[in-house]
């Protein structure tokens, strides 16, 4: 029986390395994908922290930014044939609640998430239902289509808004998912895009990617600056941290829209209703979004934007650990693990 090496979650920020008999289809709507590569995500940092911020089975392989190739399909599948090139929609609803059949699947209530409770894509082949692979373009760059499960997430949390071309934006958080919005955002013909952070490194990043304005809360008022910037502030302001929706209030126009994206369960931030209320602020609660991907393949397979332009490290399935702590460190911005490098632990 062939066997390939996965690093496998065992609970409290713990990885070990063990050989795992390849995966089989084990439904007829099943595919078994050979995985090129695998984006580290924050929730991945969430689940190997200590103790845990986002909870995943133990026993299980984490990993939900994946591209691959299909290797074999089940006598259900329909839409991919051997050889097809695919990405991951990790999220496996059950079609069948209430919300899922109200049209709401991001709100599932008895879903399966592809690297958080079942086998996700750190490793070298991976057995999917073929309802969470997306069949995307070769002539799409493989790290271009690595990013797309974090890409879907900002054009779903996008659709939700009615943005106008030459609407000025500011992103607080310029970590990977802040960019994602400016990459976007500035493809949709925003005005100005303003982003802050606390991390320098992030800050000079994002202003290499060409944002048009970097702002430190360290070193100056940043409601101040948005407002002097706009005339009147922002028209969308994207919290993509989780806990600023004080200062996403504070950086909108009057009548302005508020994307809250980031997620930081144990953060209770005090939020004052009057100034939402008295300024008709509307906020905007995404999560996921309502099926963005086959949106989201169309934008890769433009060529609009190149999300690989975030990707500062490579490190084969081995490193997966080193690969976390970078992301960690505050000293990297987008960490891929090339999981066909593989060797035993």
């Amino acid at each position: 029986m062939e066997t390939m090496i996965a690093p496998v979650f065992q609970g409290e920020g713990r990885l070990t390395y063990e050989s795992r008999p390849l995966p089989q289809l084990k439904d007829r709507a099943d595919v078994l994908v050979r995985v090129q590569a695998c984006g580290i995500c924050g929730t991945d940092l969430n689940i190997l922290a200590t103790p845990p911020a986002h909870n995943a089975t133990h026993g299980i392989v984490i990993g939900h930014e994946g591209v691959g190739t299909v290797l074999e399909i089940g006598d259900d599948v329909r839409n991919l044939t051997i050889g097809d090139r695919v990405v991951i929609a990790p999220r496996i609803t059950c079609g069948k609640c209430a919300y899922c059949r109200a049209g709401l699947d991001n709100q599932c209530l008895d879903y399966n998430t592809i690297g958080t409770t079942v086998d996700g894509a750190f490793t070298p082949y991976l057995s999917a239902p073929e309802r969470a692979l997306f069949k995307i373009s070769d002539a799409v760059p493989r790290d271009d289509a690595v990013l797309f499960e974090p890409l879907s997430c900002v054009v779903g949390a996008l659709a939700r808004v009615p943005f106008q071309p030459g609407n000025n934006v500011a992103i607080i958080g310029s970590g990977p998912m802040g960019l994602l919005f400016a990459q976007v955002l500035r493809a949709m013909g925003a005005g100005r895009i303003i982003m802050s952070d606390l991390v320098s490194y992030r800050l000079q990043f994002a202003h290499t990617l060409g944002v048009d304005v970097v702002l430190n809360p360290a070193d100056s008022d940043v409601a101040q600056a948005v407002k002097a910037i706009t005339g009147l502030g922002a028209d969308l302001v994207i919290d993509a941290v989780g806990n600023q929706m004080k200062s996403a209030a504070d950086l909108a126009r009057r009548g302005g829209h508020i994307i809250l994206f980031g997620l930081r369960p144990h953060d209770t931030p005090a939020v004052s209703q009057y100034q939402i209320t008295r300024y008709d602020l509307t906020l905007h609660g995404a999560f996921v979004g309502l099926k963005p991907f086959t949106q989201t393949i169309k934008l890769l397979e433009s060529g609009r934007i190149q999300p690989s332009s975030l990707i500062t490290h490579r490190v084969p399935l081995s490193e997966l650990a080193a690969g976390v702590e970078l992301m960690r460190s505050g000293q990297a911005m987008k960490v891929i693990v090339e999981t066909q490098e593989t060797e035993a632990k």
